[in-house]
């Protein structure tokens, strides 16, 4: 069943790429959406494949891919448009938009940028949403689209731009509100504009986060999530086919898990709804009646283990120098120049004369997947010895006063003799135990601990 809200309140539906793939899958997040009288406002992120051509488009390449990946994506918007059998309008504007795309990859292939990037990765949001009003209209549907960019200001950090939360929620009370009393309302998820009025994009994944930042500023009831897995697992289901589902689960819970690489949420996504004690539900499009995972404040059950989540691609940063013994500052500094190049470090461990730091290498569509520049790595080297290893694996357990619990250590570690722990952090959160594995032992450490903790 679709999870129950309030009489006379206002949900928000984000439906993922997956969700509006194709025609037949506009058409079932359709039939959700005309399900539920209270949703007034659907987010939408691009149809499934679409930002990974934009993205490759924005990185520059030659005439032939160039248009080998403008075909791929003309193909998937108007395979959509003629099932539709869209007005003549509808089809000029995604001309208008395809052609734009052309002309923007043209430029992207004489040089790139983080700007440039974002201005063409936008038109994905742009597409999807011009034609789902028209799925909506075809079956009769008040149905208005509407630019998010007019109301998601935000800084000019290209890529991964932060929104400004005051001007958002001024802006969408004047603006976007009085639309949802006379239409359903479809916007773009992941897109927003800077102060010069230039696109932005919130990162990879920021769809759920402009589901949330608008739900915030509406006050709303409930943000309904739509993604291609009914609610929330133990682990990943396609490493873990005995995974289970959560029926409830925290947004203390929840947020670590994202945190931590679960792809059914975006990090970031739970932020506004904590502040404002929104429950987010999880479900997928393509089972509605599965049921799925409802976030929430507080859960009945709160156990010691509660999910395992893995984070691949990760980059671990060791820096020596016999100056950190019994000395002062070498942390500040070393953390102002990793600050000066805007990087933020994710886990930490220190010893007498060394530091190992993570840095997660996934989440912004910028063009540079390194953070570790060669300008950085020689400042850092001004200053102690830098050491790198890559391709290794975080995988966390996530649960409830893990800090405080006896054994813990016996029960995760036991069972991983066989594997290499690189680096292990815990007690800093009671919600978490975190610990780096090579990269290709990350699924077989994940099936062990599940096996023994889960099953």
């Amino acid at each position: 069943m679709i999870q129950a809200v309030p009489q006379n309140s206002t949900v928000v539906a984000k439906f993922g790429g997956t969700s509006v793939a194709d025609f037949a899958a506009m058409n079932r997040s359709a039939d959700i959406v005309l399900a539920n009288p209270q949703v007034r406002l659907v987010v939408l992120s691009a149809s499934a494949g679409i930002t990974n051509l934009l993205v490759a488009l924005a990185e520059g390449c030659d005439a032939d891919n160039r248009n080998c990946r403008l075909d791929e994506i003309r193909r998937i918007q108007y395979t959509i448009l003629d099932r539709l059998n869209a007005p003549d309008a509808s089809r000029k504007e995604i001309d208008r938009m395809l052609e734009n795309i052309a002309m923007l990859s043209e430029a992207a292939a004489l040089a790139t940028s983080p700007a440039l990037t974002d201005e063409l990765v936008s038109h994905g949001e742009l597409m999807s949403t011009l034609l789902f009003v028209d799925i909506l209209r075809a079956r009769n549907v008040q149905a208005e689209w509407f630019d998010v960019r007019k109301v998601m200001r935000t800084d000019d950090h290209f890529g991964r731009a932060v929104p400004d939360s005051t001007a958002l929620r001024e802006l969408t009370q004047t603006m976007l509100k009085p639309c949802l009393q006379k239409a359903l309302v479809v916007t773009q998820g992941f897109i927003g504009s800077d102060p010069k009025g230039r696109t932005t994009t919130l990162g990879r994944g920021g769809s759920d986060y402009t589901a949330a930042l608008l739900g915030e500023a509406l006050h709303v009831s409930q943000i309904d999530i739509w993604t291609d897995v009914p609610g929330i697992y133990t682990t990943d289901p396609r490493v873990v086919p005995l995974a289970k589902r959560i029926d409830r689960i925290t947004f203390e819970e929840a947020a670590e898990m994202a945190t931590f690489g679960a792809k059914v949420l975006h990090p970031a996504t739970l932020l506004p709804a904590v502040r404002n004690d929104i429950p987010v539900f999880v479900g997928s499009s393509k089972e509605p009646a599965a049921g799925g995972t409802l976030v929430c404040n507080t859960t009945e059950d709160l156990p010691l283990f509660r999910a395992l989540a893995l984070r691949r691609k990760q980059t671990l940063l060791t820096l020596h120098s016999l100056n950190m013994l019994h000395a002062r500052g070498f942390l500040a500094e070393v953390f102002n120049i990793l600050a000066r190049h805007n990087i933020s470090v994710d886990l930490i461990t220190t010893s007498e004369v060394s530091v190992a730091l993570t840095m997660d290498t996934t989440g912004s569509t910028s063009i540079s997947g390194n953070l570790l520049t060669t300008s950085l790595l020689t400042e850092l080297s001004s200053l102690c010895r830098t050491e790198v290893e890559e391709n290794l694996a975080l995988v966390a357990l996530i649960g409830n006063k893990l800090s405080q619990a006896c054994g813990v250590g016996k029960e995760v570690f036991g069972v991983l003799d066989p594997f290499n722990i690189r680096m292990i952090c815990y007690g800093a959160s009671s919600y978490n135990l975190c610990f780096l594995v090579p990269g290709d032992d990350a699924d077989q450490v994940v099936r062990t601990l599940h096996h023994n903790l889960f099953e």
